[in-house]
């Protein structure tokens, strides 16, 4: 829910089905920045292909010549080739003579291996160097896929870091997170085992086309027969399995994110006795998963059995065919062998395209996934030159400030306030009232829709947010540290080069040098994100440094000390007023000591202030006030006095 509790609920991953023509060029288009490495790999598949598809008709040429050799040694020496073929029909044996026609032998000659081992020797020469063309290829392609997902990963940061905190509102943040790393890591993978074979598959099929009907048109032809019917049953089954791949990582989007969020909130799973509830959620998520993945893979694991079957019958007739034109003496017996080996050769790179649906498929789903992240509506650019005040003091002007999380239900109407700099304004009021969401506003998390906000006579919305959230500390009621040092993590809010000095000094003055001094390392005990090894109350007082060590014009405190026992929030707030003077303090309210030491106290209900005042002001009053402080606070008041 978005801060103040008045936003939407969550929203999944996007429903639309695929778009996968338009997804795909733009995955192409990826690898438009390297252009020269593509070209370069494109230029050495080519000679590649070129040289492998050589190879059978070499090979047939060496076949004729054994051939040739068995056929003239077993006949008399002296005569021609025509004078024996004469013979043979003479004698009856028309039907070998026709076949022989077109073997180029001479009559009592035996195999001329010389011969046979210069066509050998150039096939291998042939196949070694399309193998070290294919490598070099290969390591140009991962080269250009490698640099394109980086690129990719980059873009995705920078995307994440100028989205509006409403985005991250109204998405489960383990969906965020897959796309960021499982659909790219998914994308990564498909390039990797598609791109290049795929490129030289289709080049494969080109060139050995093209022998093809060198060698013999009919045969060609023949050939191509079951080409339509391989093309139809790629395109129905592509149909068929598109689908269950989109389904299938949406599916692992949602995964991911019930397996963050249990794990985030591990300790309330365990202590509300929910960990049924989670596990049966899991397995339905799990469920989910495994159902569209099995459809995904099912549906295009067909093609690969149909297309061998394309293969095999391709096969046949080529042999067939091929068979009755070497013994009509149309063809030599090494044309048909070369031409059934071109035969296998234009049906396997089919096969391979149709096997690597699967992959494409599931790269440009996941593809999609990202590029609807990338396409995201952004927050609205800073100005540039964007203005700033002449001098910082912290006066904060809201003029006639409207704001809704949706269009439909507003939040806020017509908030007009001034806070003169050096004041603590406290903002107190129930649940949704818009507490929060009036210091999102001020930082600009969130636009106005309706108003303005100034600082110090600056419209916020004309200063740069670095400029704005830079002379404003934050504290939040949910504490943030990240995995280092506890040094480390002081220092987080400051200026580059902050001393160890000014480290402690802030941790002092928030009370929390004493029980940092008492952890084995001191400030350098390292912590992970999670700050095992330290409370929620000591964790709030490291925020709370940090925010004192970034010497703020403003302070933010939501929430801040309500981790903290009574003695120590006591302490905090000393250290505070020393810290708030020349400062201007907004402190939403949850206990008594904050709001009677306000300068000004804000109570709000339904988005509108209905009261400001002291704290024995409006008391006096028995307004909202009044009943808020005794429906919560009298019981309070009691303990602290």
């Amino acid at each position: 829910m978005p801060p103040g509790g008045m936003g939407g609920p969550m929203m999944g991953p996007d429903s639309r089905s695929m778009d996968f023509k338009n997804s795909g060029k733009r995955l192409l288009g990826q690898f438009r920045p390297e252009r020269a490495t593509m070209y370069a790999m494109l230029a050495t598949v080519v000679v590649s292909v070129a040289l492998s598809v050589l190879g059978p008709k070499i090979l047939g040429r060496a076949t004729d010549l054994v051939f040739a050799g068995i056929v003239g040694r077993n006949m008399p020496d002296g005569e021609s080739k025509d004078e024996a073929l004469d013979r043979l029909r003479a004698s009856g044996e028309g039907g070998m003579a026709d076949m022989l026609s077109g073997l180029d032998f001479t009559p009592g000659e035996g195999i001329d291996f010389g011969a046979v081992g210069s066509v050998l020797l150039f096939a291998t020469a042939a196949f070694l160097v399309a193998g070290l063309m294919m490598a070099v290829a290969t390591r140009l392609s991962n080269r250009a896929i490698n640099r394109t997902v980086f690129r990719l990963r980059g873009d995705v940061q920078a995307k994440l870091s100028r989205l509006p905190l409403s985005y991250f509102d109204k998405r489960q943040r383990g969906e965020v997170l897959s796309r960021a790393t499982n659909d790219i890591d998914n994308i990564n993978q498909t390039l990797q085992q598609t791109m290049g074979q795929l490129i030289n598959s289709l080049l494969t099929i080109v060139g050995v086309l093209a022998m093809m009907f060198w060698i013999s048109p009919l045969l060609a032809l023949v050939a191509l027969v079951t080409v339509p019917l391989s093309f139809v049953v790629a395109t129905k089954v592509g149909k068929r399995s598109q689908p269950q791949f989109v389904q299938q990582w949406k599916s692992t989007g949602s995964l991911n994110a019930h397996v963050e969020e249990m794990y985030t909130g591990h300790t309330l799973v365990k202590v509300f006795g929910r960990q049924e509830e989670s596990a049966k959620a899991f397995a339905e998520h799990n469920d989910a998963l495994y159902e569209a993945s099995f459809k995904a893979q099912f549906n295009s694991g067909l093609m690969q059995p149909l297309m061998f079957f394309m293969s095999n019958l391709n096969y046949v007739l080529v042999a067939v065919v091929g068979g009755l034109r070497v013994a009509s003496g149309s063809l030599s017996i090494g044309d048909v062998q070369a031409f059934i080996q071109y035969s296998r050769q234009f049906s396997m790179p089919l096969t391979q395209v149709a096997s690597m649906a699967n992959l494409v498929q599931s790269g440009v789903a996941s593809a999609e996934r990202v590029f609807e992240l990338l396409d995201a509506e952004e927050q609205e650019a800073d100005p540039v030159p964007g203005e700033r005040p002449a001098e910082p003091r912290g006066r904060v002007g809201m003029e006639h400030v409207s704001f809704r999380y949706e269009k439909d239900k507003p939040l806020i109407e017509d908030l007009s306030l001034v806070v003169e700099p050096g004041h603590t304004v406290a903002i107190v009021g129930p649940t949704g009232a818009g507490k929060t969401t009036l210091v999102n506003l001020l930082m600009r998390f969130y636009e106005v829709t309706g108003g303005r906000i100034t600082l110090d006579g600056v419209d916020v919305s004309r200063m740069t947010r670095d400029e704005l959230r830079g002379g404003i500390g934050m504290v939040l009621q949910d504490t943030w540290l990240f995995g280092g040092t506890i040094a480390d993590n002081i220092a987080y809010g400051a200026a580059k080069g902050v001393t160890r000095a000014e480290v402690e000094e802030a941790a002092r003055a928030a009370h929390a040098d004493r029980f940092i001094r008492t952890l084995p390392d001191g400030y350098d005990t390292v912590i992970d994100d999670e700050g095992t090894g330290v409370s929620a109350g000591e964790k709030q007082l490291i925020t709370i440094a940090r925010a004192f060590l970034s010497d703020p014009v403003i302070l933010v405190l939501d929430e801040a000390t309500s981790s903290v026992d009574t003695r120590t929030e006591v302490f905090i707030q000393k250290a505070m007023a020393r810290l708030a003077h020349g400062r201007t303090s907004f402190v939403i309210a949850h206990r008594l000591s904050t709001i009677r030491d306000a300068d000004t106290i804000l109570v709000m209900e339904d988005g509108a202030i209905v009261e400001q005042g002291t704290h024995d002001a409006l008391l006096a009053a028995g307004g909202a006030y009044a009943r808020l402080y005794r429906a919560q606070f009298a019981e309070a008041v009691a303990e602290v006095d």
